[in-house]
């Protein structure tokens, strides 16, 4: 177990069925930190996190793994599925370098005019832009209003992209998931749940 001040991390396990009568243990990885909700995620590579407040029990963290458990195993054969259907590279390692590089430049010059377009019609401000390539997510917001994207997002369709950047940009209003965050997006970007599942369907996809 990994341990701070004000976070911890350990590791859980799922047991389920499988369809021909077999037992599976699924590893969750479970991190406790100062917040006050749960949260489930299950990243592209079938990989699940339980987030929870700092104190919480062993018997709740083992209730909601047991209550979402039909959730988490959906949405981990989901990724399996996806994982298993993503498209080899043509190209060889030196090509792929090369390639992320310009793609790279060409998201630092990008992703700056469209946060400069969004951010006129929204009202808001952002601090500073770094272009990544985070592996479980497309964008994030710090709390000090730094935006961060995933320079793959430069092989996606432009409207995607821009779905991308109103969705940090909104962050900068409310720094959650919350209904009034959703309504937000949505008021700038009416089509948003198109765009959420475009994502989820064919972002494996953006691969060099």
């Amino acid at each position: 177990m990994a341990i701070s001040r004000y976070t911890s991390e350990s590791e859980y396990h799922l047991n389920t069925t499988r369809p021909d009568g077999t037992h599976e243990s699924i590893p969750c990885k479970v991190i406790k930190s100062r917040r006050r909700s749960y949260t489930i995620s299950v990243d592209t590579g079938g990989a699940i996190t339980l987030r929870v407040p700092l104190y919480a029990p062993a018997s709740a963290i083992a209730e909601i793994l047991q209550e979402k458990s039909d959730w988490i195993l959906l949405r981990r054969m989901e990724a399996l599925r996806l994982l298993a259907a993503k498209p080899q590279s043509e190209y060889t390692d030196a090509q792929r370098t090369l390639l992320e590089k310009r793609y790279r430049r060409a998201a630092s010059e990008y992703f700056p005019k469209r946060v400069q377009y969004y951010e006129h019609l929204m009202g808001v401000h952002h601090t500073r832009i770094a272009i990544r390539d985070q592996k479980t997510r497309w964008g994030s917001c710090s709390s000090n209003g730094t935006l961060s994207f995933n320079w793959r997002l430069m092989l996606a369709p432009p409207h995607i992209l821009d779905y991308v950047v109103v969705h940090e940009l909104c962050h900068l209003i409310h720094m959650d998931h919350s209904a009034a965050f959703w309504k937000t997006v949505e008021s700038v970007m009416p089509d948003y749940r198109e765009c959420r599942q475009w994502l989820r369907v064919h972002g494996q996809e953006l691969i060099l």
